[in-house]
Parts: C-alpha cells; sequence; structure tokens
C-alpha cells in the first residue's frame, strides 16, 4: 500500500484548518524566521498565481505520535484545545507566513534583512496593482504594528492605515481580508463609494488570484512510520537544518508528558538537573550528544527484547537484534528511557574512568567518538566489574582493535550492536571473540600513509607513546603529566623537513607517523632544521638539561626510537626500525601479529635495538 498521495487543495481551505486547528505543526518543527522581503515576495507570487511549491502534511492517528503546537499566532485562540487531523511536514514557513498575513488581524512578527524584530502589516496599493498587475511588488506596503508608515526616524507619518475608514479613503487593501472582504467592501461603499469600480476591477484581478489559488499537496498516510516521518523531513526540510533523532524522540515523549529536553538539558524553571552537565563534567565526554545517548540506551532496550525473545523459544527468524540503528532508536519507548537513562549515564561515567586509564585525557585525543556508544552499554551492564583483571583485559584489547583496526569510522551502528553483544559474551566464554577483535588488522605499510593528526590509528598511536611512559626531550617530566599541565604539545618531526628535503627523501617518507612523536614546544625549538646528531647533542648540553648519553638514550627509548640510529643520522635504519618497534606497540595491546612484510623486504626485529633487512 502506498503511504503517502499527491493532491492539490486550495488555500484558503489550507488557511482555514489552520485556523481551525485542523492542521498543526509537529512540536520538533523549528519556529518560522522569514524576513519582511521575503514575506512581500511571497505575496506577489500567490497575487500573480506563480507556483511556490509543495506542502507535505502527515496524517494523525497513526502509529506515529508527537506533541503538536498550533501554528505561530494561534496559541492563543486554540489554547491546545483541538486535536489535529494533519501535521506540516513542509511548507512550514509558506503556510505560516500565509497565515500570519492573511488570516490573521494582528500584526506579523518578523524581521529585517538585517536580523532586527519588527511587526508589520501588510497592504496593496490598489491603485498601483491595478496600473501594473505584472509589477506587483511596488504595489505591496509593510506598515508597523500601529499600521503607519513613518519617516523622518519615526517622527512623522506618512501614511497612517489605522483605520477602516483610512484604508479606504487611500485605497489602500489589508491582506488580512483577502480571503472575506465582505466587510472592508460594505465599509469603503460607504466612506467612498467613488473608489468601488477600481477596487471590484483589484477584487477581479487580484483576490480572486488568493481564493482560487491551488497549493501541490503531498499527504502522508497514518500508517506511514516514524523513521519515514524522520528521513523524509530532512529531504525536504528547507530550512537546512538537520532533523536529529533527539528531537523525534522528544516530541514523542511529549505526547506521552515526558519532556524530554528537560531531562537532557535541565530547567532552572521546572528546577530539573541536567544530564549533559553531569555527563560533561568529565573532560573525555564534553562532546557527548544526545543521540549517542539515546543509541546507548536502545542497546540496552534491544538486548532486553532479545533475552525475551530467546527464553520464550522463539526460532531465530523470529528473535529481534539488538540494535542501535536509526529505526530502532525512533521506536525506543519512554518506558525504556525511564528504566535505563540513569544506567546509562553511570555508564558513560566508567567508559570516562576506563579511557583515562589506558592514557587518554582530553576529548580530542578519542580515535572514535562512536565507540563510546557500546562501550557505555557495556560498563552499564557491567557495573564495578569491569575493573576485574580477566574482563579488563578483554576489554581493552577490544578498544585498540577497534582504534587501530579502524573500525569505527563511518556507518557503525551494526558493528555497535554486534560488539555490546559479543562483548558480553566474550566475558564469561574466552572462545567467543568478538568479531572487531577478528577482524582487526593493521598491515607495516600502512605506517607510510598515517599523516593526518585526525586519523584514529594516528591518535591510538600518539596515545601509545603516552602508555610506555614516553619522556620529554627537554622538560623533566613524562609526556602525560606535561600534557595535563597544559604545557604546549604536538607531535614533530623526528628527521627535521629541512633536513629530510636536502637529503632528498621524499615527503610521504619523512611526513608519516614513523618520523614523528609527542614532543614540548621547547624541545622542538631545540631541534631547529638540524639532524639528530646534532641537536640531540645540543639539547643534552643545555644549561637546563646536562644530560648524559645513556640518560638521553633512554629518553628516546621511551618513544621506541634507537638512540643509535638517530645518532648516526641513518635515516633509511630509522625509518624500517621504527616500523617495527611501532607494530610490537601494536601487538602488545591488540594481542594480534602485524605482518612484517613491506616494500623493502622482510625484515626483523633484534634485542640489540639493530635492523636486518632480508
Amino acid at each position: 500500500m502506498s503511504s503517502f498521495d499527491s493532491t492539490k487543495a486550495s488555500l484558503s481551505s489550507i488557511l482555514s484548518d489552520i485556523c481551525a486547528g485542523k492542521i498543526q505543526l509537529p512540536d520538533f518543527q523549528r519556529g518560522w524566521v522569514w524576513d519582511d522581503d521575503h514575506i512581500q515576495d511571497l505575496l506577489v507570487s500567490i497575487s500573480r498565481s506563480f507556483p511556490v511549491g509543495a506542502v507535505m502534511f502527515l496524517e494523525t492517528g497513526g502509529e506515529v505520535r508527537f506533541q503538536t503546537r498550533p501554528v505561530e499566532g494561534l496559541e492563543k485562540k486554540l489554547n491546545g484545545g483541538v486535536q489535529p487531523e494533519k501535521l506540516i511536514l513542509d511548507g512550514q514557513q509558506r503556510l505560516t507566513t500565509l497565515t500570519q498575513a492573511l488570516s490573521l488581524t494582528e500584526p506579523v512578527d518578523t524581521r529585517t534583512s538585517k536580523d532586527k524584530k519588527i511587526k508589520r502589516h501588510y497592504y496593496f496599493d490598489i491603485k498601483k496593482a491595478v496600473d501594473a498587475p505584472y509589477d506587483l511588488a511596488d504595489a505591496i506596503i509593510a506598515v508597523d504594528e500601529k499600521k503607519q508608515l513613518r519617516t523622518n526616524f519615526g517622527r512623522d507619518v506618512m501614511l497612517d492605515l489605522s483605520t477602516q475608514e483610512l484604508e479606504c479613503k487611500q485605497l489602500c487593501f489589508p491582506c488580512d481580508q483577502v480571503m472575506n472582504s465582505d466587510q472592508w467592501e460594505y465599509t469603503l461603499h460607504k466612506v467612498a463609494p467613488e473608489h468601488f469600480g477600481i477596487y471590484m476591477t483589484f477584487r477581479n484581478e487580484i483576490l480572486n488570484s488568493f481564493r482560487t489559488y491551488q497549493l501541490p499537496v503531498i499527504q502522508l498516510t497514518k500508517a506511514t512510520s516514524k523513521e519515514a516521518v524522520c528521513l523524509v523531513f530532512e529531504k525536504v526540510n528547507t530550512g537546512g537544518v538537520k532533523l536529529s533523532v533527539f528531537e523525534l524522540v522528544t516530541a514523542s515523549y511529549a505526547a506521552d508528558g515526558y519532556n524530554l529536553r528537560d531531562d537532557w538539558f535541565g530547567s532552572s524553571i521546572r528546577n530539573v538537573e541536567s544530564r549533559q552537565k553531569r555527563i560533561a563534567a568529565d573532560p573525555l565526554l564534553t562532546e557527548l550528544e544526545a543521540p549517542e545517548f539515546l543509541q546507548t540506551v536502545t542497546l540496552l532496550h534491544t538486548h532486553e527484547l532479545r533475552l525475551s525473545d530467546i527464553e520464550a523459544g522463539k526460532i531465530d527468524k523470529q528473535v529481534r537484534p539488538v540494535s542501535a540503528k536509526r529505526v530502532d532508536v525512533l521506536k525506543l519507548p519512554l518506558s525504556a528511557w525511564q528504566k535505563y537513562a540513569d544506567a546509562v549515564e553511570k555508564g558513560f561515567q566508567l567508559a570516562g574512568r576506563f579511557l583515562r586509564k589506558e592514557f587518554f585525557y582530553h576529548r580530542r585525543e578519542l580515535p572514535y567518538s562512536t565507540q563510546l556508544v557500546p562501550l557505555a552499554a557495556v560498563m552499564a551492564q557491567l557495573g564495578d566489574r569491569w575493573l576485574e583483571p580477566r574482563i579488563y583485559d578483554k576489554l581493552s584489547r577490544w578498544f585498540w582493535c577497534g582504534v587501530l583496526g579502524e573500525l569505527y569510522g563511518g556507518a557503525v551502528e551494526t558493528r555497535m550492536a554486534n560488539d555490546y553483544e559479543e562483548l558480553l559474551a566474550w566475558f564469561e566464554d574466552d572462545a567467543a571473540i568478538p568479531r572487531t577483535v577478528r577482524d582487526a588488522t593493521f598491515h607495516p605499510d600502512r605506517f607510510n600513509t598515517l599523516r593526518s593528526r585526525l586519523s584514529a590509528a594516528y591518535k591510538g598511536l600518539n596515545v601509545l607513546f603516552l602508555r610506555q611512559g614516553a619522556q620529554d626531550w627537554f622538560w623533566k617530566a613524562g609526556i602525560k603529566e606535561l600534557d595535563a599541565d597544559d604545557i604546549r604539545l604536538d607531535i614533530h618531526h623526528i628527521f627535521p623537513q629541512a633536513w629530510c628535503q636536502q637529503q632528498g627523501i621524499p615527503k610521504e617518507q619523512y611526513d608519516c607517523i614513523l618520523n614523528k612523536t609527542p614532543i614540548s614546544f621547547k624541545a622542538n625549538r631545540k631541534i631547529g632544521g638540524d639532524p639528530p646528531s646534532s641537536y640531540l647533542q645540543r639539547i643534552q648540553n643545555e644549561k637546563q638539561v646536562q644530560l648524559r648519553d645513556e640518560d638521553m638514550d633512554t629518553l628516546l627509548a621511551s618513544h621506541a626510537l634507537n638512540p643509535t640510529l638517530l645518532r648516526n643520522d641513518d635515516f633509511k635504519a630509522f625509518l624500517e626500525d621504527r616500523r617495527v618497534r611501532l607494530s610490537r606497540l601494536i601487538e602488545g595491546v591488540t594481542g594480534k601479529s602485524v605482518s612484517q612484510i613491506a616494500e623493502g623486504g622482510e625484515y626483523e626485529y633484534r634485542d640489540d635495538l639493530e635492523v636486518t633487512m632480508g
């Protein structure tokens, strides 16, 4: 069955239904923002019978239940007492504009092109409209909320239309009488009968355009799913602002009397503490967004449904899957939010603790925000058990496989659900290895292409240096301590760019992560453009440093560097040695072997810090 129909409806009937509350807005629709110029352009288009685009409605009474609200300007009149028959999905700004300008006697709340808020009444200059029906832009008059047009910085009244008699005498027709001008015509006949002839020409040529105007209408039936409503809204939303799943769920819960927005953002008026603010107290979670939180709740809810299906003895095809997909987030019932939200909040807090144990301290260091969703869901189930060595080691291995295998970029809802369920099984059964651990691979040639500090593996390797206690080359402190103290750190070249360019070394070699490491700005300034054999000795001899060769070698080793190759300025051997050392770091956290095959042939790591090329 088709879930939509396309037809036409008269502008007059649509505006009548809006004013009666039969057509309203879903509460996730944002307020209208059209400025004065756009309003006048729209009135001109209708008056000349130009197309202004289709509108889209959704029938109410189906699966999709939203909190609704009247079109702006009708709040007091309707006062929540009318249940709508249709909701506006597309065309809100046009229909709100036309409702306020053509159907309401109050001034239109709008703004200037410079975004200054103003109130306006709109009129047609009848004489100009009749004289130049193909140039109606000059016939539109916008006056202030007192129905006056003022000059000289508001001191002088140039046009006064504050009474119907003044309107008739000056042949200015109010747009709010467009659909029914009986009273205005009566007054005109009474106070200015000499103008009745030109007015009738205006009515036939201009007013009839409004009264007979047909709008194309796409109508979604009540059988339309919430996911489809969300997708349709995003595709047709002329405002260009993406509608989040949070806004749809908020509108859905509001229909049951629950204010999800207050829960997440807090409300001083209703004395509700912000859940988002509590979570953001952890620097690693400052940018956590409501949709991610909803996904995590959905993982727990769908897992519960799956377990109940299995317990009921349903066959595989009938067992509902664990999911973090948009369609299932949109189906999340209010009862599930109320059951799991606090546990999920605790899960994210525990996820923050886990990440700090893995040497992550700032949000910018996190390789993937998406990986937080299954991590927090697992933590919500584990509670303090995550600290048990057997569980922690598996959790750490899974996390680093996701990071260094670069498996959490793009659309990962399926992986989130699989990992959540499979991690819980793995904690109880060593043989039940999650597919993220199985899928993770890292080939040593990937080091050659890791140049962007925004890539997940790049960020992950940087943190691995912290895990093994990397020390700064100038300050007597670990990189971790300096970062915590906000000493300026960055990833810097080990063999400087200038020197590499002088040696004719290709950029793809000297600019990859093999030739980079985190050090302080102070240490980097001492490097300059000199080779390691020069700058290492210079750093060691600094008055504030005074390091022996063996002490400097220890510092270098903490960055997975071979001191001998650096002091010999042997870039080629250094590059391959670093490839092996970083491979060992990756193997240490993922528990997976890194293939030791590269373009230069086979090579092996030796305890005497040298590299043998085959």
